[in-house]
């Protein structure tokens, strides 16, 4: 089993367990291809007893979950528990740790509402470009560099400061509304938020939320990643699709314990 021995507990809490993922998996895979093979005409029932004696069959590397585990880790950002992780496992990263620890610096800035420095510290991801033909990362992202400019604009209303926020959404926000329709859209939805003293009225109040703030910061470490030629999605990420996808196939044709919660990997009694 992998070990998390000095990894922040708020760090593991978003993390599946990938032995349970991959154990129900691989399970679940099997299943079908027997239920297949004998053609049931109704739905066959699995009790608990009989899947978890499968499951216990099941032979996992250890190396291979703490692989899922590090590629999480390292590409959701978590540079610190990354480099315990190695240490602790004896995993070796995919890419370079001060690469992780400057991606971090960004999604930390973004989360801490710190745009203007979540900016320059991605533009400082590639500094060769201000003085060359290459192209930084906001130039060729113009999606990302609106909701960069939109959570700004976010702060500023969150912070009392109309009518700097008024001056910003107009002179740096509107020209690229004008470019493109979603973009206005999503101006018009952030404005709104300035038509009410108290904001918990608001329809679009959700704007102010920490959610919103993650959601930038998770859009910022993606196109990060897709710039340094990274895939922007962990491994994790997938096997929890394919989970759910094996189940929703063999739910068709059994009944069996489910994993309902992925995070807690919990198995629900069938219903019979």
């Amino acid at each position: 089993m992998f070990c998390f021995t000095h990894i922040n507990i708020v760090t593991i809490s978003v993390i599946p367990n990938p032995l349970f993922l991959l154990l129900q998996f691989w399970v679940v895979i099997r299943q079908l291809a027997e239920i297949q093979e004998q053609m049931f005409v109704t739905r066959y029932l699995i009790s608990r007893e009989a899947w978890e004696k499968k499951l216990n069959h099941v032979r996992i590397r250890k190396e291979d979950m703490n692989a899922l585990v590090m590629n999480f880790l390292v590409t959701e950002g978590y540079a610190e528990a990354a480099e315990i992780f190695r240490l602790e496992s004896g995993t070796e990263l995919d890419m370079d740790l001060e690469t992780i620890k400057d991606r971090t610096a960004v999604i930390h800035a973004l989360k801490c509402g710190n745009v203007d420095d979540a900016i320059e510290k991605i533009n400082d991801l590639n500094p060769e470009a201000r003085y060359s033909s290459s192209f930084q990362i906001l130039d060729t992202d113009p999606r990302l560099f609106f909701h960069l400019q939109q959570q700004k604009l976010i702060e500023l209303i969150r912070h009392d400061r109309t009518e700097e926020a008024l001056q910003f959404a107009q002179e740096e926000l509107a020209p690229r509304g004008l470019e493109n329709e979603s973009f206005l859209e999503e101006l018009e939805r952030t404005v709104f938020l300035l038509a009410f003293k108290d904001v918990s009225n608001c329809p679009v109040r959700e704007l102010l939320d920490e959610s919103q703030r993650l959601k930038t910061a998770s859009e910022a470490n993606k196109a990060i990643l897709t710039s340094q030629n990274h895939e922007k999605d962990p491994k994790l990420d997938r096997l929890v699709k394919m989970v759910i996808w094996a189940q929703n196939q063999l739910d068709v044709k059994a009944v069996y314990p489910r994993q309902n919660d992925l995070w807690s990997a919990r198995l629900e009694d069938p219903a019979v």
